[in-house]
């Protein structure tokens, strides 16, 4: 039931949960990874990565399950005041509208929060589900780029889309 799943900011106490979502989702998110070395499957490696204050970093909850991310990341100040979203679902949680829950709010706190013009997200050309959760979330394509990621194994075309958040004067975050 979707009303039992919460959406927190995500702390480092959060490592243990995190490391066992990802453990559980290895080989369903394998496809749109990077290869990622065993150590990144730990507690003490999850800690580090959710400590980092230059991500934006939010979770979905069950109960005492870690059910799915969204990050923001690559903070751009200035003329481009700009952000780069990422987000993953748990597969046992897919195809109930978590992932647009997700981009969603990440663009709310992209525009309220920090004050951004625009947030941008990428995806494989062939992950037609995430390319229509960003459509969903008002996201348009801008573009098509070759050998973008270096994912599974090798490089990979990327379709590029971006959401707007405003078109007035230039904000600042309060």
């Amino acid at each position: 039931m979707l009303d039992s799943i919460a959406l927190k900011p995500a702390t480092p106490d959060h490592a243990e949960a995190v490391t066992a979502a990802l453990i559980r989702n290895r080989d369903h998110m394998r496809r749109w990874d990077p290869d990622r070395p065993a150590s990144f499957f730990t507690p003490e490696a999850q800690a580090e990565r959710l400590a980092n204050p230059d991500v934006h970093r939010w979770h979905l909850v069950d109960g005492d399950l870690i059910v799915g991310e969204a990050t923001l990341s690559n903070l751009v100040r200035g003329a481009l005041s700009s952000v780069d979203l990422g987000y993953w679902v748990d597969a046992a949680y897919t195809g109930r509208g978590l992932a647009t829950r997700l981009a969603e709010e990440s663009c709310r706190a992209a525009r309220d929060d920090l004050g951004l013009h625009r947030v941008g997200a990428s995806t494989l050309v062939d992950n037609v589900v995430s390319q229509r959760v960003l459509h969903k979330c008002g996201f348009e394509q801008i573009g098509t780029a070759p050998r973008y990621l270096h994912i599974n194994g090798e490089w990979r075309d990327n379709h590029l889309f971006q959401r707007i958040l405003y078109d007035g004067p230039h904000q600042r975050a309060s």
